[in-house]
């Protein structure tokens, strides 16, 4: 049912700037929480940062005063921006949704992206 779309990914030197889009398309629930994790070769996938239907964000310590997350709940749409970029901030980064079910309080489900790629070169 819901597909989730990645794009905007790409190499940049280290201190510039990309921004993330992640459009979600089916039917969703209106209270969901969409959410950037990323992974490097050989490394557990790990939180970036998340935003709620109502708005609050969450960030993980690597990413704060650097990163921006963002949504369009009209879209389905969240972004990324990532300013300052650093070697270590390359990954593949994947977007989630999380959303409730529309009959079933306390259900939800999750659905994954297929990642795109940010590399960082210093």
């Amino acid at each position: 049912q819901v597909q989730l779309v990645e794009s905007g990914g790409g190499l940049v030197q280290a201190g510039g700037s990309l921004r993330l889009s992640c459009a979600a398309s089916g039917i969703i629930d209106s209270i969901n929480t969409m959410a950037w994790y990323r992974q490097a070769p050989g490394k557990q996938r790990e939180l970036v940062a998340s935003i709620t239907s109502g708005g609050s964000t969450n960030y993980a310590d690597s990413g704060k005063g650097r990163f921006t997350i963002s949504r369009d709940n009209a879209k389905n749409t969240v972004y990324l921006q990532m300013n300052s970029l650093k070697a270590e901030d390359t990954a593949v980064y994947y977007c989630k949704l999380r959303e409730k079910d529309s009959l079933l309080l306390g259900t939800w489900y999750d659905y994954w992206g297929q990642g795109t790629q940010v590399t960082v070169s210093s």
